[in-house]
């Protein structure tokens, strides 16, 4: 296939997928702990039997919300073309791979990276149930891949709660093949990436290849907003829905000022939607702060020298970080529609990528919408 557009930064999510996935196919000891579809008042809802809720079938995002018009404008081109009325329906476009597909034509992606279910698997608060669900999740994705490996490139579900369970989880997906990278849960109270306990995933994924991903995830910004009014509410979502990407700072500060970097040179890591404006500022503050009084940690050179040599960070839009490619290098980014959730750029990327990138370099935009990708995820 000659690739014009590789998306690095797609979802599966679980309410899109079978409704008997997880019953049955989890061990007779944890079946009762399973995510299942159940009816409610507002139609088919994702839950377990400890009371979490997933969300709609076939509903929007990650959450599973209910479509409403006009809330939310990517939505409501998403719902153009009938994505949430074919959901309703039972049409599950986004997990039969023949649907999915036509739907990344009409974006004019050829092909993509998809980032799974971990947002889920924490909402069960049972870790091992989670790992259960995982196991079978990736079990699914790597058979949904084998049937087009020319256009998907799925990302493995690994714990963060327990080291040995996510290191054998790896062994499973290395021993099974069919997937190109492991997306490693990023929750609130997991341990710092310079915490010991990593190291043997660190060699693990090193050894066989595999890049590691930290994806964004949602959150509050410490509010307590059960006490707010309304409109003091809509406020905090605001900030929380504005900076939750800022977030991933952390994860990049992490692991360079950690040195798994250094220990692990053939190692890499994406950092999945967190935009990349933001990132030449902590670089060059990395920078800065290791030559005024971190010379002693592990690291034989300046910190930015690391992400340049070993990271990557995906966007769907930013255009002030295009202006920072000389800071950023135009090989550690690449772009990604985020399809299909409300926030992604799906079915307009043609106009999204025209409009930021249309004044660079041929040769600098292939790089950004399909070459780092590509030759990451072994497409090209």
């Amino acid at each position: 296939m000659e690739y014009q557009r590789i998306s690095a930064d797609c979802h599966i999510d679980l309410i899109w997928l079978p409704a008997e996935l997880f019953t049955e196919n989890a061990s007779a000891k944890l079946k009762d702990r399973m995510p299942y579809v159940t009816e409610s008042e507002r139609g088919p809802t994702w839950v377990s039997k400890k009371g979490s809720q997933f969300g709609l079938q076939n509903g929007m995002g990650s959450a599973g919300r209910q479509y409403v018009p006009g809330q939310i404008h990517r939505s409501d081109r998403m719902a153009e073309q009938g994505l949430y009325d074919d959901g309703k329906n039972g049409i599950r476009r986004l997990t039969e791979p023949d649907l999915r597909i036509k739907d990344q034509d009409l974006d004019g992606v050829q092909a993509e990276v998809i980032y799974g279910i971990l947002g889920a698997s924490m909402r069960l608060q049972d870790d091992e149930a989670a790992t259960e669900v995982m196991r079978i999740y990736n079990a699914w994705l790597a058979n949904f891949c084998d049937s087009y490996p020319e256009r998907f490139a799925g990302l493995a579900c690994i714990p963060n709660h327990d080291v040995e369970l996510a290191g054998a989880e790896l062994e499973r997906v290395i021993k099974r093949g069919g997937l190109r990278g492991i997306e490693v849960a990023n929750t609130p109270d997991m341990a710092p990436l310079f915490d010991p306990m990593w190291e043997p995933l660190w060699a693990a994924a090193e050894e066989a290849a595999l890049p590691v991903h930290f994806h964004t995830i949602g959150g509050g910004m410490g509010y307590n907003m059960k006490d707010m009014a309304p409109m003091q509410r809509r406020q905090a979502f605001a900030v929380s829905i504005t900076s939750f990407q800022l977030g991933m700072s952390r994860i990049l500060m992490e692991v360079i000022y950690g040195g798994v970097l250094e220990a692990h040179p053939n190692l890499k890591v994406v950092i999945g939607e967190a935009g990349i404006g933001w990132i030449p500022y902590v670089l060059e503050h990395m920078d800065l702060e290791w030559e005024d009084q971190f010379k002693d940690l592990t690291l034989k050179t300046k910190p930015s020298d690391y992400w340049h040599r070993q990271c990557f960070a995906t966007y769907q839009s930013d255009p002030v970080g295009v202006r920072l490619l000389d800071f950023l290098g135009e090989g550690n980014v690449m772009w990604g529609s985020d399809f299909p959730h409300p926030d992604g750029i799906w079915p307009d990327s043609s106009e999204f990528i025209d409009r930021e990138l249309g004044e660079l370099p041929a040769a600098t935009r292939r790089k950004i919408t399909c070459e780092n990708a590509g030759k990451l995820y072994g497409f090209i």
